[in-house]
């Protein structure tokens, strides 16, 4: 094993790199020169490179449609364009009536009072922490990440960049949380890097882990830090799904200084790749804490921070806090900065919030408003997020049939097709992005002006999150909010949050008519579309499953030659654990809604009364099973329910003994009925017979039965002596056993 890889204070000495001594010689020439500079015209300054770069990681779509044999969902919608005699057009900007944006009102006001848990005492004091720096220079780092930071076009340190860097550099555990766009990223990578130049060289090692919820945020990270180490020896690994499980592996097994990845993968390569592992990890780094942790990765987080050596430095970041990652906090980190540069749901200045009100009658008509918002106000660089990845879909044909070019990014694309989709809207090919909740942390897209929740966030910290994809780094954006008549706790929520600056903007009536009846135009192209879609997904599924069966045949040998893969949790375990948080939240979330709306008291009412309806044209008998049933709950209640004086009710042992009879006595009348009717055939193998309470003697009880029984057979052969003789029922001896 190699030996563990302790902080060691950076000297005077760098590392030896040819850009290093370039760069002092540059340096010594500019001094040289001096006044000389005034006189000449300056030279251009070179381009900064951007920190993004989803192209280099994946193979282009095209590549991956014609190695699939399948093609895309824009060529598709221009095939049914071509062949369509009028295609759709789109609507011009001249229209006589115009949105408006008015100041919102609330219909009532609710005050909160948030009682915040004070965990000082669990926090190491960060008095010395400076959240300030005129250069990266005060920083202390070395001249390879200066020249980086330069090439990057960082200038001047954000506040938590500022404050993190010094401390993380001492190899202190730290708990940072800043807003949306305030440069997180380089605040750990930074001093990651700065800590890793003066790593042993001679032993290679797994000395840092970063981990982050999403794909395209790990893609994110990895390109920035490739970019931040460009000028020196350090080398970064890339972990996700969805991209080449060998090539990972090959990479892992060559000991990367830095890998990036998400839980899930990480922990199956730790699992089943020989030759991986954590047992010389040195930095532990969790990205976005909180959204881990919605995600279900809780389990694959506690089993990664168990892996890890506890000798290392755990860094964790979020722009939110909540109380599960107060509890990752307390597990994994020892004596941590709680380093807070700004208010978790402090908004940027630059930001303008608006809600459009979306009425109970006119839900129908939402896709229509949006269209109209993307025709004539909010025309490019806009990401719009949708609730599910139906949805997401479907807006991206309405998107294309109406001549708008947008992209689409949710978890039913391969991998390629994301990262195609957010590079083509980082180039400005496409000027729509609708995505799902996958693109809403993290994820900094230079020039996004409009934001527009086209379904509404669960709660305010996803909102939080949302918007801050737009106004990021003191650029300014729009963020509008699509709201319905469910989502009033949520508009309370936000106007808090805003106060007097959020607006209510009012689409145009004749908008919104004519984009309605265009999309009822376009449903039989959507319709189409999505059907090709499932036809070339079976097909392609079933040529899958051929190319399996023909692999099997001739490679049987060695595929059962490997070992078996584990998994940490299967999918079905995972559904299952999904399934269980979200009937979890809803259960808080209706326990905390103990008074509704006189609307939702009348829906409820509705509910109950059509829930009546449906049962009375329910046949006899199952309409009794639900009666009966009904009745033993109200009877538990009445039981578990206390009285007036305080105390409890005797507990019942069932139903009255005149209750009993009359309903056994309407049961025989009805089946007597029914066989004298023909619709039913009585069976005499069972028997109805009710027994006496049993209050005389064993003796005396087999007695007065048999006795009993021998006056029947006597009726029954008197009356029947004309008659054809009925076939006789056997009685079972048990019957006079003691019970």
């Amino acid at each position: 094993m190699a030996p563990s890889f302790m902080f060691e204070a950076p000297s005077d000495e760098e590392p030896e790199l040819s850009e290093s001594k370039d760069e002092d010689n540059e340096e010594a020439e500019e001094e040289e020169e001096g006044d000389e500079a005034e006189d000449k015209p300056s030279k251009p300054k070179p381009k900064s490179q951007s920190p993004w770069d989803f192209a280099s990681y994946s193979e282009s779509v095209a590549e991956e449609h014609a190695r699939r044999g399948t093609t895309s969902v824009d060529f598709k919608i221009s095939k049914i364009l071509q062949q369509s005699s009028a295609p759709a057009q789109q609507e011009e900007t001249s229209d006589s009536e115009s949105d408006k944006q008015v100041d919102y009102r609330s219909e009532d006001e609710d005050e909160e009072n948030s009682n915040a848990r004070d965990n000082k005492s669990f926090f190491a004091p960060a008095e010395g922490a400076s959240f300030h720096a005129n250069s990266f220079m005060e920083l202390n780092l070395s001249r390879p990440l200066l020249r980086a930071c330069e090439t990057l076009g960082y200038t001047k340190p954000t506040p938590i960049q500022a404050a993190c860097i010094p401390l993380a550099l001492t190899g202190r555990d730290i708990c940072g949380s800043a807003i949306t766009g305030s440069g997180k990223t380089a605040a750990f990578a930074l001093p990651t890097l700065e800590r890793l130049l003066f790593r042993p060289k001679r032993v290679s090692a797994i000395r840092v882990l970063i981990l982050t919820p999403a794909r395209e945020l790990a893609v994110q990270v990895h390109s920035m830090i490739e970019k931040l180490a460009q000028y020196t020896d350090i080398r970064c690994c890339l972990i996700v799904g969805g991209l080449s499980l060998k090539a990972q592996e090959t990479a892992l097994r060559l000991m990367p200084d830095i890998v990036v990845a998400t839980p899930g993968r990480m922990i199956d390569h730790l699992r089943n790749t020989m030759s991986v592992d954590l047992d010389d990890l040195a930095v532990l780094i969790l990205d976005e804490a909180d959204r881990l942790l919605e995600l279900g990765f809780s389990a694959e987080i506690h089993e990664l921070v168990r892996l890890c050596p506890k000798r290392r430095q755990t860094m964790l970041f979020s722009a939110t806090m909540t109380e599960e990652v107060d509890e990752l906090v307390k597990l994994s980190l020892t004596r941590p900065l709680r380093l807070s540069a700004d208010s978790s749901t402090k908004r940027p200045s630059t930001l303008t919030e608006e809600v459009v009100r979306i009425r109970r009658m006119r839900e129908v008509n939402q896709e229509a408003v949006l269209l109209s918002l993307c025709t004539k106000t909010f025309t490019s660089r806009v990401i719009i997020f949708s609730g599910t990845k139906q949805a997401a879909h479907r807006l991206k044909i309405l998107f294309q049939l109406a001549g708008l070019q947008a992209a689409e990014l949710h978890g039913d694309l391969t991998q390629v097709q994301r990262l195609d989709a957010l590079e083509r809207f980082r180039k400005q090919e496409v000027d729509f992005l609708i995505a799902t909740d996958v693109a809403a942390r993290g994820l900094d897209i230079i020039g996004v002006q409009t934001v527009i929740n086209y379904a509404c966030p669960r709660d305010i910290t996803s909102y939080v999150h949302r918007v801050g994809r737009t106004a990021r780094a003191g650029r300014e954006g729009y963020a509008v909010t699509f709201v319905t008549d469910n989502d009033r706790s949520l508009l309370k929520a936000i106007a808090k949050r805003v106060g007097s600056k959020l607006k209510s903007r009012i689409v145009a009536e004749q908008s919104i008519t004519k984009w309605s009846q265009k999309i009822e135009e376009m449903e039989e192209k959507v319709t189409e579309v999505i059907e090709e879609e499932r036809a070339e997904r079976a097909l392609r599924k079933a040529e899958m499953e051929a190319t399996k069966a023909e692999n099997m045949i001739a490679h049987k040998d060695e595929i059962y030659a490997r070992p078996k893969r584990t998994w940490f949790m299967t999918e079905k375990e995972k559904k299952l654990v999904a399934k269980e948080a979200k009937a979890s939240v809803e259960k808080e979330k209706g326990s905390a809604d103990a008074i509704i709306s006189a609307q939702q008291a009348e829906d409820l009412k509705m509910k109950e009364k059509r829930k009546r309806e449906r049962e009375k044209n329910l046949p006899r008998k199952k309409r009794r099973k639900l009666e009966a049933a009904r009745e033993m709950l109200e009877d538990q209640s009445e039981i578990n329910e206390p009285d007036g004086s305080g105390k409890n009710k005797k507990e019942k042992e069932g139903i009255s003994l005149v209750d009993l009879a009359y309903r056994r006595a309407k049961a025989v009348k009805a089946v007597k009925k029914a066989v004298d009717s023909g619709k039913i055939v009585k069976k005499s193998n069972k028997c109805s017979k009710q027994y006496k309470q049993r209050t005389q003697s064993r003796t005396e009880e087999m007695r007065e039965l048999f006795e009993n029984d021998m006056s029947e057979r006597r009726q029954k052969s008197s009356s029947n002596a004309g008659r054809k003789k009925p076939k006789s029922s056997f009685k079972s001896k048990s019957r006079y056993k003691r019970k």
